[in-house]
């Protein structure tokens, strides 16, 4: 029983980073019927913007302007950090949306979908090119401390990364579900032709969603750099791709859908390595996963919808 619980709580970390990136993917899918592929990369600025911000807020601590506990200063720091790179990150994702994806409406479909892979190299190429090849030590934001809870290790990170991600699930899900923008997202993705000629704009919720999504593409970079305080150019590939993944799972345009499919997919990855060979991890996970869209196409959440995909 120590064995399950130890690696459930294991799994709720690790699906947390999932959960908050595949939102992003799944809201520009289920809004635009956009694969934004350079998504994952976006989640790797967000860490990098993180780190800088973070740096910046402890050297203004540090010259004593906020007189302040440690712990206080920390967890100041820390929600500042989110908050500043959440609002930064999500105009690198308008500029993307902008730049890159408004001049293609009405080109190819495959041409949107090279766009992303594109738009992700730069990124990554970009970063190495600034900042050069050596990895960044994220700064310390939260002082570790370790609980036993029948006999089950839980750290004071691990409750604050799964709660934060789970505010962040719910207060999207509360946007897209009680204010005007968020019902203009939703009438966005339940007829795009005809939501426009009522007077909404395209171009706006396509840069909402944008900014949205990368806002929490952000978050979880910054709780990443807080779990593995490690950050690499090349780190929003893989994390990128299973995050896809778990949106389509989730269903078109499903926010708890994404979300419950990201924490599914970090406890698929965490029960097979600890019971199978780290290296079937991913072919378990994506065979389970393979086989749930075969009985279940459409994903969790997803409905059978016939409209032509559409920028």
């Amino acid at each position: 029983m120590q064995f399950f619980l130890q690696n459930i709580v294991n799994a709720l970390q690790l699906g947390s980073f999932y959960a908050l990136i595949a939102l992003g993917y799944s809201m520009v899918y289920g809004v635009l019927m956009l694969f934004n592929f350079a998504h994952g990369d976006v989640f790797m600025v967000g860490g990098y913007i993180g780190f800088f911000v973070a740096a910046g807020l402890l050297a203004l601590a540090n010259t004593g302007i906020l007189p302040l506990a440690d712990n206080v200063m920390l967890g100041l720091v820390l929600v500042l950090t989110l908050f500043i790179t959440m609002i930064l990150t999500s105009l690198v994702g308008m500029l993307i949306e902008r730049i890159g994806y408004r001049p293609l409406r009405g080109a190819p479909r495959a041409s949107a979908a090279i766009t992303g892979l594109m738009i992700g190299i730069i990124l990554e190429t970009g970063n190495l090119a600034i900042l050069g090849p050596t990895r960044l030590s994220f700064p310390a934001l939260i002082e570790s401390t370790t609980y036993v809870i029948a006999g089950v290790f839980v750290t004071n990170k691990k409750m604050i990364i799964v709660l934060v991600s789970l505010l962040l699930t719910l207060a999207l899900h509360q946007f897209v579900r009680r204010t005007k923008w968020g019902m203009a997202m939703r009438a966005m993705a339940f007829d795009f032709v005809v939501v426009p000629l009522m007077g909404i704009s395209i171009n706006n919720i396509a840069l909402l969603t944008f900014g949205l999504g990368s806002a929490l593409a952000a978050a979880a970079g910054i709780l990443f750099g807080v779990a593995y305080p490690v950050l690499d150019p090349y780190m929003g590939i893989l994390f990128g791709w299973k995050a896809f993944v778990a949106a389509i799972l989730g269903g078109r345009g499903s926010i708890l859908g994404a979300s419950l499919a990201g924490f599914m997919l970090g406890f698929i990855e965490i029960f097979v390595a600890a019971i199978f060979p780290s290296t079937m991890r991913d072919l378990i996970a994506f065979s389970i996963i393979l086989l749930i869209l075969t009985f279940r196409p459409h994903g969790f959440f997803g409905e059978p919808y016939s409209a032509q995909l559409r920028l």
